[in-house]
């Protein structure tokens, strides 16, 4: 046994939480999770209120900051055969406080408080919802939903509204009017920036040490010629004989492809270069100049973009430097990524660090600007470099949702904006537009029959009526526009009948929910309600 030998430092494992929720970070990183553990969810509850439940259950899972129930109804026997988060010892105790009980169970890291109370007075201070990050509203045989659905807009919190009966479920989200998402998780092959028609010195001077006297070099040595550099020295050649530009449209990029086909050696023992197939590839996905994404034109056309304020996020203050930079350049921040090639370690190392400088660069010119309009605003947190390092390198790919108001909160007008584009799926006999006609009119039936001060005790038939009026109401809104026939409005009309017959044998105004049914909205709403928590993805665009 060697002597004076020392004991290598013990490499630093993951931490308990990183080993807990490993296999999510690597769907949202670290960014996304504490934006998960500062989340404070509200759940609005009614009875059975199955889906909220299990809504809940998968935000808990990941690691949710909070949960809030607010239900004002106590454990029934009803209950205890559709809600898993309840015990036979639950039966005649506030069903809020018992779900929150077990829910907790879930995970210990997660804080969960109950409110044994009416949803009504819960929100008749409109500072109640404040403090909240985002919003589940359960359907409900009474009408308070315009009035979240207002309040949630004006505080601009992420509202979800879900209802679950029978067979059936639909779930909608009122997100605020404007909703940013940097990280939108594109395909990594669409993030591919290589910027081959606009190369920088440093560039072009490593393309030309590495491709000169190219017909001389040894097949070893010509096959590993990164294809970036390859592409590069064929454009030089072609731009010496067309003007100095570059394979424009399809049949010049076809031309220019054969020209690359034509300079790879077929005499070697492989029978041809693998580095040449790379850049013969890409070619047509490569070769084009630099354009400014739509959806990043919207950002920089937005009015906080070119003029933010003191009381402007670190969103609109980062886009305005982007927009500066691109006003500057003719293009925006260089990501620095490169695809996998055949190539040498040295030669793609070398070639990595070409990327990377320049990404650095281009990001120290954003920073700079960021901190020069910190400093003018009198801003006295600056915005920490990760941020501006992440926005900066998917700026082609971030989005600015405009959130919109649920339907049912429309007056007619805005209605008819809404639903006439979909009239098309009357068309079409598997679309569940139908389905979406039907939940909105139960919305619009309640919410009728609230302001008309009409009790909350309607019979099942005054609903299974109220039900078919509406959905009548909302047909003819989306079709007056369109060439809807007489048999498909028939078809229409019986496929509403008979999703109205499911919900009436379900329980009606009692909502009568089936437990493998409302698990599956609440793992679908959770999902939707993940990205919009974390503003990661791109979350659903319903009507």
């Amino acid at each position: 046994m060697a002597t004076g030998t020392t004991t290598p430092p013990l490499l630093q494992g993951p931490t308990a939480k990183e080993k807990k929720y490993d296999r999510q970070l690597r769907l949202w990183a670290a960014s996304g999770q504490q934006a998960l553990e500062n989340a404070h969810v509200l759940l609005l509850n009614v009875s059975p209120g199955v889906v909220g439940i299990e809504t809940l259950k998968n935000l808990i899972l990941p690691g949710i900051g909070s949960f809030t129930v607010v239900d004002e109804d106590l454990v029934t026997e009803k209950d205890l055969g559709v809600n898993f988060f309840l015990s036979d010892e639950s039966l005649g105790r506030p069903r809020a406080a018992e779900t929150c009980r077990l829910l907790r169970e879930l995970n210990p890291e997660v804080q969960g408080y109950a409110l044994h109370q009416p949803i009504e007075k819960f929100i008749e201070s409109p500072q109640a919802l404040e403090k909240y990050s985002l919003i589940l509203l359960i359907a409900s045989p009474k009408g308070y939903f315009k009035k979240v659905s207002d309040i949630a807009a004006t505080n601009s919190i992420p509202l979800f509204y879900i209802h679950s009966i029978g067979f059936y479920s639909y779930f909608s989200v009122q997100l605020p009017e404007i909703f940013p998402i940097v990280d939108t998780h594109p395909d990594p092959v669409s993030t591919q920036d290589l910027r081959l028609l606009e190369p920088w010195p440093e560039l072009l001077g490593f393309t030309e040490k590495k491709t000169d006297n190219l017909e001389k070099l040894s097949d070893h040595d010509h096959g590993h010629i990164p294809y970036l550099l390859l592409l590069l020295h064929y454009l030089s050649a072609w731009k010496s004989s067309h003007g100095g530009k570059p394979p424009a449209d399809y049949k010049e990029k076809k031309e220019f492809k054969a020209l690359v086909e034509k300079g790879a050696r077929t005499s070697n023992a492989e029978g041809g270069e693998e580095n040449y197939d790379e850049a013969a590839a890409a070619v047509l996905k490569s070769l084009n100049p630099p354009s400014l994404p739509s959806g990043l034109r919207d950002i920089f056309d937005h009015q906080e973009c070119q003029n933010p304020n003191t009381k402007s996020s670190n969103f609109w203050i980062i886009a305005n430097a982007i927009s500066t930079f691109y006003s500057t350049h003719k293009s925006i921040p260089l990501p620095g990524s490169l695809p996998d090639m055949k190539a040498q370690s040295v030669d793609y190392i070398h070639l990595q660090s070409i990327y990377k400088t320049k990404a650095r660069q281009d990001l120290h010119e954003v920073t700079s600007h960021i901190r020069q309009l910190e400093h003018r605003l009198g801003r006295a947190n600056p915005i920490d470099a990760k941020e501006i390092e992440a926005f900066s390198k998917g700026a082609a790919f971030v989005k600015l949702i405009r959130g919109q108001r649920f339907c049912w909160t429309l007056n007619p007008h805005e209605q008819k904006q809404r639903l006439q584009p979909l009239s098309h799926e009357l068309h079409n006999e598997d679309s569940l537009f139908p389905l979406a006609i039907v939940f909105q009119a139960y919305i619009s039936a309640i919410e009728s029959q609230s302001q008309s001060q009409a009790t909350t005790s309607s019979s099942n038939e005054e609903l299974t009526f109220a039900l078919q009026r509406h959905s009548r109401e909302l047909i003819e809104t989306a079709s007056s526009s369109s060439s809807s026939t007489t048999d498909t409005e028939n078809t229409t009309e019986t496929k509403i009948d008979a999703i109205i017959t499911e919900m009436q044998r379900a329980g009606g105004l009692e909502g009568g929910e089936l437990h493998n049914i409302s698990a599956l909205t609440g793992g679908m709403v959770a999902q939707e309600a993940i990205k919009v928590i974390t503003k990661q993805y791109i979350p659903i665009d319903n009507t």
